[in-house]
């Protein structure tokens, strides 16, 4: 639901490409809810919503969502504020938790971004949600059964508590080797500069590793002595 989640997920991309170790290097979406209580109405723009949440008429409305619509432009993301539906998006992120499950993650949240913000899709309806996950290869039949239950929610709650645990009290929050945080949708350099410091600082906590052993190896050790 947040805009500039998806444009910052276009700029840390640009960053991954040019980043030399990027086939190293693991993305794991977290669930964050902006709005937990937000009721779906199918029928009502983000626009009309946006609107009447904060008193303004909806031509101030769209003006101030064009800025936002221009800053996507810049990344080449096409954004629709007047058909992006009001949508709660509990459901959306427990079928997020499936698709870790299968390594598709990062396929469905690209499938939900753009059903949200350039589809006008409604992202909390089963039958939407179902065609999403089928189309980055979920099975039909494993998504009913998780969104007609309450399968992942703990997932998504406990995904909330760390995202308090961490200090992020909005998103997008990216956490990089556990040690690094980036916050809102930064300009590339600011990824590339936090992916390289990541990665540093992550390659130093390794453990050393044995590249090559053999029985006639010159060894000494406190144990043995020395090997002769």
């Amino acid at each position: 639901m947040c805009p500039f989640c998806y444009i910052g997920k276009r700029k840390f991309e640009a960053a991954l490409e040019q980043f030399a170790d990027k086939d190293k290097i693991e993305v794991e979406w977290k669930s964050f809810q902006l709005q937990p209580n937000l009721k779906t109405e199918a029928n009502k723009s983000t626009v009309a919503h946006l609107a009447e949440s904060k008193g303004w008429s909806l031509d101030h409305a769209r003006q101030m969502t064009q800025q936002v619509t221009d800053m996507a432009a810049e990344v080449g993301l096409h954004y629709d504020f007047d058909k992006a539906v009001v949508a709660n998006s509990f459901d959306a992120h427990r079928l997020s938790h499936l698709a870790k499950k299968h390594g598709v993650q990062d396929a469905l949240e690209e499938a939900l971004f753009k059903a949200y913000f350039t589809e006008g899709k409604n992202t909390a309806d089963y039958e939407v949600l179902t065609q999403l996950g089928v189309s980055v290869g979920l099975e039909a039949a494993e998504i009913k059964q998780v969104l007609e239950s309450d399968r992942y929610a703990d997932d998504v709650n406990h995904d909330i508590y760390q995202a308090q645990q961490v200090g992020a009290r909005g998103v997008p929050f990216f956490v990089l080797g556990s040690k690094y945080a980036v916050s809102g949708a930064q300009p590339v350099e600011t990824f590339k500069g936090a992916l390289n410091a990541a990665w540093t600082e992550w390659k130093k906590e390794q453990p050393l590793t044995e590249v090559a052993t053999d029985n006639n190896s010159a060894v000494c050790s406190p144990e043995d002595g020395c090997e002769i």
